[in-house]
């Protein structure tokens, strides 16, 4: 449930990561090309951080097609090697994001609807708040440079109303032409994180 900003005109951030809305990616169905979700396996104990989702096993489903996969996070020396977040493609999987379309001449992504509100109250606030923790670490200062500037504001904010729309859609044919994959910020495919399991 995405959180409502008493006032839409400020924004305050609240430093919260990319990692907060990893817990369930919309992406393409590898099989039919719908809407497919990648989301963490059931029956796993209760999330203590939000950075668990990168190494918690994963389930890849699709409604449409019945497709089904799954991922894990490779254990080895010791230490868990999860997924490293962020770019147009799901990193678990590999799969490109149901959620995105071209703005600006760029491409604009996010994992699901939660992540898109968030994103849209942030770039419609006219005024922005740092937050306390840690801001250089948060999801909203770590955005590239071209969704932030004014110029682009209208731009972003109708693409972004077009992601909420298509986080309501599943059909192969409601497919965005711009849902294929950019390699837009190649990344590596895994990260360590500590020795043990965070679950």
């Amino acid at each position: 449930m995405s959180t409502v900003h008493d006032d839409p005109a400020r924004h305050r951030d609240r430093g919260w990561r990319l990692s907060r809305f990893a817990g369930t990616i919309l992406v393409v169905c590898p099989r039919c090309g719908g809407r497919a979700s990648a989301v963490t396996r059931p029956g796993l104990p209760e999330l203590r951080y939000y950075t668990e989702y990168q190494y918690r096993p994963r389930r890849l489903v699709c409604a449409g097609c019945g497709v089904v996969a799954e991922w894990e996070a490779e254990f080895r020396g010791g230490a868990l090697y999860g997924a490293t977040l962020g770019g147009t493609e799901d990193p678990f999987f590999g799969q490109p994001l149901w959620l995105q379309v071209r703005c600006a001449g760029r491409i604009l992504w996010a994992y699901n609807a939660e992540h898109v509100t968030e994103l849209a109250e942030y770039l419609a606030a006219r005024h922005r708040e740092r937050g306390a923790l840690r801001p250089t670490m948060s999801l909203f200062a770590r955005l590239p440079r071209w969704m932030k500037v004014a110029a682009h504001r209208d731009e972003v904010l109708a693409g972004l109303a077009k992601l909420q729309e298509l986080a309501d859609r599943s059909m192969p044919a409601d497919r965005s032409a711009a849902a294929h994959a950019h390699d837009v910020h190649p990344r590596p495919r895994r990260e360590s994180f500590y020795r043990g399991r965070p679950y």
